[in-house]
């Protein structure tokens, strides 16, 4: 019988099934999970989708989408012109996304009970090779300090179980929580962890889903439009393919 080594933390547990020696500093930071109050976390939740796992990293690398795909839940029309930048940590990859002087979408605006009517909404990806990505966004005062706001950590495991098919785990944290009475952060944990499921399952899967169907039916090989938005997805499959051309050699 075979066995691998494993190891508990971040409230996961983690299998090295690689053949070189486990190596726990590998495990991705997910250090936002540890300690924190009960209320402020969603529930530990997945769903499958239907489509290879680089498909679902496009998605969440491109913050653009949630002003379209989640109108009125995580974007809106305000926040459609926004600053994209991304940058390099290692092998890490991190895209940021500003929008000022936007009304608060629907699940931000929960979060902050009597909130201004325009505020900053921030957004910031990082991937951390190779199927995992922690997000940190939220709104604050316009023209204030990101750190002054309220916002959410999300987290995203991406487990493949086939090429077309794959594990989607994921999770919240909220942070700079303004809400202060039990019963209300009981039920922004549900609806948070509602709306979330609702997004991913509802919304992304299908067109993630629907571009999976597009590249197996193409006839001869696909040339994919490279937008503006979509430099943070450039810049991870470029440390994707140098790892995975160095694991096949």
């Amino acid at each position: 019988m075979k066995s691998y080594p494993v190891i508990e933390k971040h409230k996961a547990v983690w299998i090295w099934m690689g053949s070189a020696p486990a190596d726990e500093s590998k495990i991705p930071d997910f250090g936002v999970l540890d300690n924190v109050p009960e209320l402020h976390t969603t529930k530990r939740d997945s769903i499958v989708i239907k489509a290879n796992y680089q498909l679902i990293i496009d998605n969440l690398l491109d913050l653009s989408h949630t002003s379209y795909l989640h109108e009125g839940i995580l974007g809106n029309a305000d926040t459609v012109e926004s600053e994209i930048t991304a940058e390099q940590d290692g092998n890490d990859v991190i895209v940021a996304r500003y929008a000022t002087n936007s009304a608060p979408p629907g699940m931000f605006a929960q979060f902050w009970p009597n909130h201004p009517p325009h505020v900053d909404k921030f957004t910031k990806m990082r991937w951390m090779a190779p199927s995992t990505l922690r997000l940190l966004t939220g709104i604050c005062k316009i023209g204030a300090n990101p750190e002054t706001g309220t916002g959410y950590h999300a987290i995203h495991l991406l487990t493949p179980e086939n090429e077309r098919s794959t594990h989607y785990f994921f999770t919240a944290v909220r942070w700079g929580v303004q809400t202060t009475e039990d019963k209300l952060n009981r039920n922004l944990q549900a609806k948070v962890a509602e709306m979330r499921r609702f997004a991913f399952e509802e919304q992304d899967a299908p067109v993630i889903e629907a571009q999976q169907r597009v590249i197996e039916d193409a006839m001869e090989p696909l040339d994919p439009v490279v937008l503006a938005v979509d430099v943070g997805c450039v810049r991870y499959k470029r440390v994707l393919d140098k790892m995975l051309e160095a694991e096949q050699r």
